[in-house]
C-alpha cells in the first residue's frame, strides 16, 4: 500500500512513525512533512489546503490511501477532491468536517442527536454576546465559531475579557462552563462502524498548574488510571453513535477520525467539542501504545470495511509526551533558533525546519518538539519523557514540568 500523508506537525510525525511501522505500507510520502518525518517518508511540496493540488499529487504518487492530518484541509474540501479521483481517503468530507469547522453547526448536531453537552448560544454582535453572558455565572466560556488551531477558546472569570474575545472573533459560541477533568477520545469510523482508541488527557494551558493562556496543547498522557471503567462504552452509546446517525440522517456521513473532547462532570460525561481529525499532542501517546498496524486500520475506515477489521491490540504500560515550546509561545513565538538533540530517539518534530546552507535543525513554530516515551506505568513513562526533553537544547524554550503529575499522584477526583 502506498500512503500519502498530508501535514507537517507533531501529529503528522506521530502518524508517519506508526504508518512506517506497518508492514502493509510499502511506500510513505508526506506533504509537506517536516525534518523528523523525512527520516521515514519521502517529502513532497504541496499547499495542504489546495484540493486540486493535493488530489493531483495523490494521483502522481500512485497513492492507495491518503491520510489527512490537519483540520484546515478537511474544511477546505481536500478529502472530497481526492475521493473524486477514486482514491481512498482517511478524513471526512468538507460538509462533515463542519463538526469542527463550525461550533454552531456542531451544537446543532448534538442537540438533534440528544448528545449530552453544555448549554450554548451562538453570538454575532455585542448585544447577543451580552445577552448570552447574562445567562451564565463565571467562569465564562467563549469559543471562536471557526477554526482557531486549538487556541480559539477563552475561559475567564472576567466578563470584560470574555467580551473582548467575542469582539475579536466576530462569531462566537458562549457556553456553560463544564466542571470536571477533561478527556480526549479518538474514534475511527467509516460512517457506520466506530472503533474507539484509548482515552487520553492533554494539557491546554501554557504553564504548570494549568496557568496562563490556552495553547495548542503542552503535553499528554495515556491511559487514564482515574477514568470510570465504563467511560468509553458510555461515550460510544450516548455520544458517538447518535452523532454518526444524525450525520447519516443529514446525508453527510462522517468518515474518518471523530475526536470527542469531554468533561467528566457530576452528571456524567459531557461533550466540550468535536474535532474532525486526530488531536495534537494526544496522538503522540495514543499511537505509541497502539500495537495494531495503523495503515490497515485507516484503510479499512476509508473503504467502508471497518466492521471486518480485527479488534485493536494495545501495548501494556503507559505513554507520556511533553511539548517543548519556543520562547514567546503562545503569544509571539521566536523562530529560527538552532536546535540540538532533535534527532534523538523519542523526539517528535512539530515545528522544525532545515537551514538550507548547512542543514542545521531550526525552530519554525510555536510548539517545536515533543519528548515522547512509554514505560511499564505512568510514572516510568513520565520520567522517560522528561529524560528525552532534557536532551533537547533550544535557546529560550520552555515546557511544562507537571505533565501527568496529578494522575500519578492520585490527585484527580471525579465530581459527585
Amino acid at each position: 500500500m502506498r500512503v500519502l500523508l498530508l501535514g507537517g506537525g507533531g501529529r503528522e510525525h506521530a502518524l508517519a512513525l506508526a504508518l512506517a511501522d506497518d508492514p502493509s505500507v510499502e511506500a510513505l510520502i508526506a506533504a509537506p512533512g517536516n525534518p523528523g518525518i523525512a527520516a521515514v517518508a519521502q517529502l513532497r511540496a504541496v499547499d495542504p489546503v489546495d484540493p486540486v493540488a493535493v488530489a493531483g499529487l495523490a494521483v502522481e504518487v500512485g497513492a492507495d490511501l491518503v491520510v489527512i492530518g490537519p483540520e484546515a484541509p478537511l474544511v477546505a474540501g481536500v478529502a472530497d477532491a481526492v475521493r473524486a479521483k477514486g482514491i481512498a481517503v482517511f478524513g471526512p468530507s468538507a460538509e462533515a468536517a463542519r463538526l469542527e469547522g463550525s461550533k454552531t453547526f456542531a451544537k446543532e448536531v448534538m442537540t438533534a442527536a440528544g448528545v449530552p453537552t453544555a448549554r450554548a448560544y451562538p453570538c454575532t454582535d455585542e448585544a447577543s454576546t451580552a445577552a448570552a453572558l447574562d445567562r451564565f455565572d463565571p467562569p465564562y466560556v467563549v469559543k471562536n465559531d471557526g477554526l482557531a488551531a486549538g487556541k480559539g477558546v477563552v475561559v475567564t472569570d472576567e466578563r470584560a475579557a470574555a467580551e473582548a474575545h467575542a469582539r475579536e472573533c466576530g462569531r462566537v459560541v458562549i457556553e456553560e462552563y463544564l466542571a470536571g477533568p477533561e478527556v480526549s477520545l479518538f474514534v475511527v469510523t467509516d460512517g457506520e462502524t466506530a472503533v474507539p482508541l484509548l482515552p487520553a488527557q492533554d494539557f491546554k494551558r501554557v504553564g504548570d498548574g494549568d496557568s496562563g493562556p490556552n495553547t495548542g496543547g503542552m503535553g499528554a498522557y495515556a491511559p487514564l488510571p482515574w477514568a470510570p471503567p465504563d467511560l468509553v462504552d458510555e461515550v460510544m452509546r450516548d455520544v458517538v453513535h447518535p452523532t454518526l446517525a444524525e450525520m447519516r440522517r443529514r446525508g453527510t456521513p462522517f468518515s474518518g477520525l471523530l475526536y470527542v473532547g469531554l468533561a467528566i462532570t457530576a452528571d456524567g460525561p459531557r461533550v466540550i467539542e468535536f474535532n474532525a481529525r486526530f488531536g495534537d499532542p494526544e496522538t503522540q501517546v495514543v499511537l505509541a501504545l497502539l500495537e495494531t498496524p495503523l495503515g490497515g486500520l485507516l484503510h479499512a475506515a476509508a473503504t467502508g470495511a471497518l466492521a471486518d477489521h480485527p479488534p485493536l491490540r494495545w501495548r501494556t504500560g503507559a505513554a507520556v509526551t511533553v511539548v517543548v515550546a519556543a520562547e514567546g509561545y503562545p503569544a509571539g513565538p521566536r523562530t529560527g533558533d538552532v536546535i540540538t538533540g532533535g534527532e534523538q530517539p523519542g523526539v517528535i518534530h512539530a515545528g522544525t525546519a532545515r537551514r538550507a546552507a548547512d542543514g542545521a535543525l531550526l525552530s519554525a513554530g510555536g510548539r517545536v518538539l515533543c519528548g515522547t516515551a512509554t514505560g511499564p506505568d505512568l510514572a516510568a513513562a513520565r520520567d522517560a519523557a522528561y529524560q528525552v526533553v532534557r536532551g533537547i537544547e533550544l535557546p529560550g524554550s520552555h515546557y511544562r514540568r507537571d505533565i501527568a503529575a496529578a494522575a500519578i499522584d492520585g490527585l484527580i477526583t471525579l465530581p459527585g
